[in-house]
C-alpha cells in the first residue's frame, strides 16, 4: 500500500505545479484501483477466478494485469515532460518515459527480493506474489515495460492542445 500512497502524493502534489491531462488522469487511477484491491487481497489471492478459468490459466494473473497499469504512467511522463519542456523533441521524451518505467520496475523487483528474502518464507512467498514463478520477476519488468511502450504509442497517436489543461 506504501507505493499507492506515494504515487497519490505525487499526483496531489503535481496537480498544483502542471496539471495532466483527463487521460493521464484516467490511466493514473486505473494504476491505483488496480493496486489497492491487489493490497486489501494481496495479488495472488485477489477473486481473479473467472478471468483465471476463462484463459485456463493455473495461476491468478492479477498480479500481471497489475503490473501493466505501472506502464501508464510513461503516459504521464511524456506529458510531463513536454509540458514543462523538459527535453527537445517528443522521441526524447518518450525515451525517458520508457527508460523511467524500466528502471522503476528494476527498483521495485529489487525491493521486492530483498523483502522476501530478509523475512519468513511464507510473508516473503506472500509479497512477491510470485505463486512459485520462478521467472515472475522478469515477466512484471516486461509487463511494466510492454505497457510503458503501448501508452508510449497511445501518446504518439492522438493529437494534443498547444494549451495544456
Amino acid at each position: 500500500m506504501i507505493p499507492v500512497v506515494c504515487v497519490v502524493a505525487l499526483i496531489v502534489f503535481l496537480w498544483y505545479r502542471t496539471p495532466f491531462s483527463s487521460l493521464s488522469y484516467i490511466f493514473m487511477g486505473i494504476f491505483i484501483y488496480l493496486h489497492t484491491v491487489g493490497a486489501h487481497y494481496t495479488f495472488e489471492r485477489v477473486p481473479f477466478d473467472r478471468f483465471t478459468d476463462f484463459f485456463g490459466f493455473e495461476r491468478n494473473h492479477f498480479d500481471r494485469i497489475a503490473h501493466f497499469s505501472v506502464g501508464f504512467y510513461a503516459y504521464a511522463i511524456i506529458e510531463y515532460c513536454n509540458k514543462n519542456n523538459l527535453t527537445k523533441s517528443t522521441s526524447v521524451s518518450v525515451f525517458v518515459a520508457i527508460a523511467t518505467i524500466f528502471a522503476v520496475a528494476w527498483i521495485y523487483e529489487i525491493i521486492e527480493w530483498l523483502f522476501a528474502i530478509s523475512n519468513d518464507p511464507d510473508a516473503g512467498t506472500a509479497f512477491l506474489g510470485s505463486q512459485w514463478d520462478i521467472r515472475d520477476a522478469q515477466k512484471d519488468m516486461l509487463a511494466d515495460g510492454l505497457w510503458a511502450i503501448s501508452s508510449s504509442i497511445v501518446y504518439l497517436i492522438l493529437p494534443h492542445k498547444k494549451n495544456w489543461v
